[in-house]
């Protein structure tokens, strides 16, 4: 997974300009249908990473001090919840032109 810190994605709404978003597709529909695919793509990724990291935490015990020993966890927890969302991260990708896609039916 690339570098999470030192993505420019945002964090919050932002609204984007759909002239800007589709040049690339020429359609609004398929710009967002490559983007929504690439958001699934780093979730997944993103999701596998935060369980192994997770994972390595894991403790199984059924005792009280468990809360208390899991503040690494925690931190782990808190770092990938402040990340930006999937599908502002796979935006941020297409208009920075580092998504590759290509059209099946233009390239029969």
């Amino acid at each position: 997974m690339k570098d999470l810190k030192n993505t420019k994605a945002p964090i919050s709404t932002v609204t984007f300009n759909r002239d800007e978003f589709d040049q690339k597709t020429e359609n609004v529909y398929e710009a967002i249908s490559i983007a929504s695919k690439r958001a699934i793509q780093i979730n997944s990724e993103i999701k596998k990473e935060l369980l192994e990291k997770l994972e390595e935490f894991a403790t199984y015990s059924d005792s009280l001090e468990e809360v208390f020993e899991n503040k690494e966890q925690i931190e782990v927890s808190k770092f990938y919840e402040k990340l930006p969302k999937p599908h502002a991260l796979a935006v941020q990708e297409w208009l920075e032109d580092k998504i590759y896609y290509r059209n099946t039916e233009k390239d029969a």
